[in-house]
């Protein structure tokens, strides 16, 4: 087969799938699947778009990395149950090919963060306070270990997120601070004064526990911005440009 006719099955593959997708999308929208629903069977979805069971598998596939449905073994797939979730991929993708820098990324974090802090503080309810407080109590219990503290920190911005009621800001959080971690958790090791960084996120939840939504915003804002300034310390200057982030750091 010639490159050219190799080509173009690949392009006619990509627009089948696509239409499985499509077809997903609209079942969604009439109402027909709803969050936890189990799809119809491949052979199923085959035969109401018109396409291979290949095709379907290929579209399902696509429909899993957007974090619409997900597969469990033996039972089918199914819609994804609770709030969105949007890997962090695409971003990091983004982020090696136009050389994302700390301060842009500290800039999304503020703009997502601090007014999720602020509804999340509105909002404090009950059963979404319990997370932060572990992830607080965490953090500190692991100022000695660096690579445990940061997925306790990741999970405490993730829980702060949660806890505004904003699925949409809670996948965009999720999203972000996953690029965070991955980025960080190879210069965390030369952190330094992390009790110092546990207690900022322990003010951060008594802000948001004691319905302070100025100061939930005020304290998540001041630990962002000196966060920025100790993760530039953390960062080797003889293996990256001034404030640029490179896959390996933040």
């Amino acid at each position: 087969m010639t490159r050219t006719r190799r080509g173009a099955k690949r392009s006619l593959d990509v627009q089948a799938a696509e239409q499985v997708i499509r077809h997903v999308a609209l079942l969604i929208e009439r109402g027909r699947l709803r969050p936890g629903d189990r799809l119809p069977a491949e052979r199923d979805l085959a035969e109401e778009v018109g396409v291979s069971r290949p095709t379907v598998r290929a579209g399902l596939h696509a429909l899993a990395a957007m974090g619409v449905t997900e597969s469990r073994q033996g039972a089918g797939t199914f819609i994804t149950a609770g709030p969105p979730r949007l890997g962090s991929g695409p971003l990091s993708f983004l982020a090696a090919l136009y050389g994302f820098t700390r301060d842009q990324m500290f800039e999304a974090r503020r703009a997502l963060e601090v007014g999720a802090a602020g509804l999340a503080a509105e909002r404090a309810l009950g059963d979404r306070l319990a997370p932060m407080a572990e992830e607080v109590t965490g953090m500190f219990a692991t100022v000695d270990d660096p690579q445990a503290y940061l997925m306790h920190d990741v999970r405490f911005h993730q829980a702060v997120a949660a806890a505004s009621g904003n699925p949409v800001l809670q996948a965009l959080v999720e999203m972000v601070s996953s690029l965070v971690y991955e980025q960080r958790r190879l210069t965390v090791e030369r952190a330094k004064d992390l009790k110092e960084s546990a207690e900022m996120h322990r003010r951060i939840y008594q802000a948001i526990r004691d319905r302070d939504p100025p100061r939930a915003r005020e304290e998540m804002t001041r630990h962002l911005d000196l966060a920025r300034q100790a993760q530039a310390s953390e960062e080797r200057p003889s293996s990256m440009a001034p404030s640029r982030v490179r896959r390996s750091a933040s």
